[in-house]
């Protein structure tokens, strides 16, 4: 006897998976149109449903974007706090790993839309600078200044200001991610690795950050 078909509607049917389609159809309509050009029709449509659909998970789009940053880049440190928290190598490899890994998985990926967007009309939206400031770069920032701390506190950095020294560190991979994303293709400018970019700035500082040898 054949099996009664199922004739719920097929969001129903997947519903846990529906909200991950559509934070990633928001991720693409943002980082395409900006913030203030994205509508949640637009999203409902990029992703194949009704826009009523969409407002069983968002009330509106602020809310749509704060879960698109936490489903993105919030989880992202947090899963790098959580490696952070139990590495066992020196302060100069883990400060590494996670310059790396922060360019791999947020800068080098269409995640880093949402930074240029934060840039670009961040000044018309001044709660969302501020839920971006207190969930992203206060916990980013937070994350490399911990590691400098650790590598002080062991003697193998020297007594540098670690909230200093964070912004220099954070400085030269914002300005790599706008140059690749923005500057070189609009400019016509030779590309740049940003791997080899990258393994040069971060060695050069370890040489810098290196304590004296008693």
């Amino acid at each position: 006897m054949q099996a009664p078909q199922d004739t719920k509607p097929r969001w129903e049917r997947r519903k846990d998976a529906r909200p991950q389609e559509l934070l990633a159809a928001a991720l693409d309509q943002f980082v395409e149109r900006g913030y203030a050009a994205t509508r949640l029709e637009d999203v409902a449509k990029h992703a194949g449903v009704s826009k009523g659909t969409l407002y069983l998970y968002f009330t509106n789009k602020e809310e749509l974007f704060k879960a698109v940053v936490r489903e993105s880049i919030v989880a992202t440190i947090g899963q790098a706090e959580q490696d952070a928290a139990v590495f066992e190598g020196s302060s100069s490899e883990l400060l590494r790993a996670l310059l790396m890994r922060w360019w791999d998985q947020i800068c080098a990926t269409p995640i880093a839309g949402v930074t240029k967007l934060m840039l670009a009309e961040g000044h018309n939206f001044p709660e969302l600078v501020k839920f971006h400031n207190e969930e992203v770069v206060a916990r980013g920032s937070a994350l490399i200044t911990g590691v400098l701390q650790r590598g002080i506190a062991s003697g193998e950095f020297r007594p540098v200001d670690p909230a200093v020294m964070t912004q220099v560190l954070i400085a030269p991979v914002m300005m790599l991610m706008m140059w690749t994303r923005s500057f070189m293709p609009a400019c016509q400018m030779p590309p740049v690795d940003p791997h080899v970019f990258l393994d040069t700035f971060i060695s050069t500082t370890l040489v810098g950050l290196e304590a004296p040898k008693p």
